[in-house]
């Protein structure tokens, strides 16, 4: 769905297309509300998307209430060193317990 969003609409839209489910998943809202479907995203989506909702759900974790919509930095370092970014979400699930 992603690429057929991308050649509709044009190159250009990617990057919002790929906030637009890196916050779907990582708040689990609208198709990734099911657990099945978030599983599945993570052989269907690329990394720097599943990193950036990573982020995203840490960051969200660390400060609750802290609406994802604030913390659009999460995707700018997720796109520019992925496996970085990762081992951040990572660090920051370790610091909080692997709180959900």
């Amino acid at each position: 769905m992603r690429d057929l969003l991308t050649r509709r609409a044009g190159h250009y839209v990617q990057r919002d297309l790929d906030a637009w489910f890196a916050h779907a998943l990582a708040t689990g809202r609208g198709h990734y509300a099911d657990p099945a479907a978030r599983q599945a995203a993570a052989d269907l989506l690329p990394r720097p998307i599943l990193t950036h909702a990573a982020l995203l759900a840490a960051l969200a974790r660390l400060q609750p209430g802290t609406d994802v919509d604030h913390l659009a930095f999460a995707g700018r370092l997720a796109n520019a060193d992925p496996e970085a970014a990762a081992d951040l979400a990572a660090f920051l699930d370790r610091a909080l317990g692997g709180q959900s």
